[in-house]
């Protein structure tokens, strides 16, 4: 049975992004590891993301990407609050593609959405330039959605909260996801 994609820690996403900022479309592709790691998406679902689906009636950026069913698998549509960071960088790509009322977020090299594969691919090669053993197009969004079971008790929120984050059918879907901290345990047992 295949590993899950590895969860990264907070410096190793940062020097993801300091990584892609060298290259050659860094403002899509610092966007594309934004989507993963901040708002959890599938590779499927960012190649299909449209600017519909984030901005307003009047054009302007949002505050939500609203996943299409159309786009999430098992066509379980949702709404994701945006992340500061994600918001940055969607406003900048937003305005270096003229300000789009329609088309894809994230645009192959000819101006079309990426297929899914594409996005796989990229994130592949990007991780194999890092050293980064065990990752996958997969890696932002296990890293998403255990970071956010880990913030649950900051945030009020419940595990359902993050089973809808995530377009899960079954809370028991969103519980593989979530990655064990032995040090966090240690702490626990400690308050007991």
């Amino acid at each position: 049975m295949p590993q899950p994609a590895k969860v990264l820690g907070a410096a190793d996403v940062r020097q993801l992004l300091r990584h892609v900022a060298g290259q050659r479309h860094r403002h899509r592709n610092q966007t594309m590891v934004l989507l993963s790691f901040k708002a959890g998406l599938r590779a499927c679902e960012i190649a299909s993301l449209a600017w519909p689906m984030l901005l307003t009636a009047t054009g302007r950026l949002g505050d939500h990407i609203h996943v299409a069913g159309t786009i999430a698998k098992n066509g379980a549509a949702r709404r994701i609050p945006l992340h500061p960071d994600l918001t940055t960088a969607l406003r900048r790509l937003h305005a270096l593609d003229g300000r789009p009322r329609d088309g894809p977020v994230i645009r192959s090299e000819r101006g079309a959405h990426m297929t899914a594969r594409s996005i796989v691919n990229w994130f592949a090669s990007t991780y194999a330039e890092l050293g980064y053993d065990g990752c996958s197009s997969h890696s932002g969004r296990r890293t998403f959605i255990t970071r956010s079971a880990r913030l649950l008790a900051r945030s009020g929120g419940s595990l359902r909260d993050i089973q809808e984050l995530a377009g899960h059918r079954d809370l028991s879907t969103t519980q593989r996801y979530i990655e064990g901290d032995r040090d966090s345990q240690r702490r626990l047992i400690r308050l007991v």
